[in-house]
């Protein structure tokens, strides 16, 4: 099986297929190493006929805390890994670059991962936090452990929600204004009653749930299986999920180019955590 810098891939079973964000000292932040990471894994996963169903988890005290907003020694889109996604102009000065950057790497990337042709399973625990919603978002079925919590902060930051912008889908139009207007978190209980999270189990049980769940899902016909997920999702298509995820893609780079002009920085930077805020310049 391929190693992978930034996550681990498991066959807990020949049909299932588990991938494994390992960078628990930074609480499973996506950088582009592991953004790239996961597209590999995925589509060996998909390309393998024996694997039926992918899980997707992480490792240490939480899911994932989002996109790693700090400097990297690989994070040149489109130049430090092969692009996938059909944008170029990544060398590009200003809103050109960024631009075509963040359609890389955030929503045509996702929106790939929403539509490999094979069951995906969120196994969700500790905090999921803006990038990290998007990786469940793009999942099948969510199941969350008893302490997970959901929040997406980045209206804080000056701009209006994350790349992947499926809020009024995942939680309601109401739900979706109330937690992105605030930035508060929303607890596993809360993601299920409003349809976001298929299954609450204990955290203790977890793992071993989501993998009876792929089990069960597992023994059904691989083509059915890909069929049915494909009708589901052109469902939402029709619905208009695709033309509401581009409309609101593009307001999330006008936020940055108002922000680029207000603070000479993408985001608002009192809203960014101490971790990744630039120091003061000195005299």
């Amino acid at each position: 099986m391929s190693s992978f810098e930034t996550i681990l891939v498991e066959r807990p079973e020949p049909a299932i297929a588990r991938i494994v964000m390992n960078r628990p000292e930074a609480r499973n932040a996506q950088n582009l190493q592991m953004t790239y990471d996961l597209n590999a894994a995925f589509d060996a996963a998909v390309q393998d006929d024996a694997v039926k169903v992918i899980i997707l988890a992480g490792n240490g005290p939480h899911f994932s805390s989002g996109h790693d907003l700090r400097p990297g020694a690989k994070n040149a889109a489109g130049v430090d890994f092969p692009p996938i996604g059909n944008w170029g102009g990544f060398a590009e000065p200003n809103a050109h670059g960024r631009f075509a950057r963040e359609q890389e790497i955030y929503l045509q990337i996702t929106r790939r991962w929403r539509n490999l042709a094979k069951p995906v399973i969120a196994e969700v625990h500790g905090k999921c936090i803006a990038g990290g919603l998007m990786l469940a978002w793009a999942c099948d079925l969510i199941i969350a452990s008893d302490d997970a919590q959901f929040c997406d902060p980045v209206v804080t930051m000056g701009v209006c929600g994350v790349e992947w912008f499926v809020h009024p889908w995942e939680l309601g139009p109401r739900k979706a204004k109330e937690f992105l207007f605030t930035a508060d978190s929303w607890s596993a209980q809360e993601a299920h009653q409003l349809g976001m999270v298929n299954q609450v189990v204990p955290r203790a049980e977890l793992s071993s749930r989501v993998l009876a769940l792929a089990r069960r899902i597992a023994t059904k016909p691989s083509f059915a299986l890909k069929l049915t997920k494909e009708a589901v999702n052109r469902s939402v298509d029709v619905m208009g999920q695709p033309a509401a995820i581009d409309q609101a893609f593009a307001l999330h780079q006008l936020c940055h180019a108002h922000n680029l002009q207000e603070f000479g920085m993408i985001v608002d930077p009192s809203g960014l955590h101490p971790s990744v805020r630039k120091p003061p310049a000195t005299e």
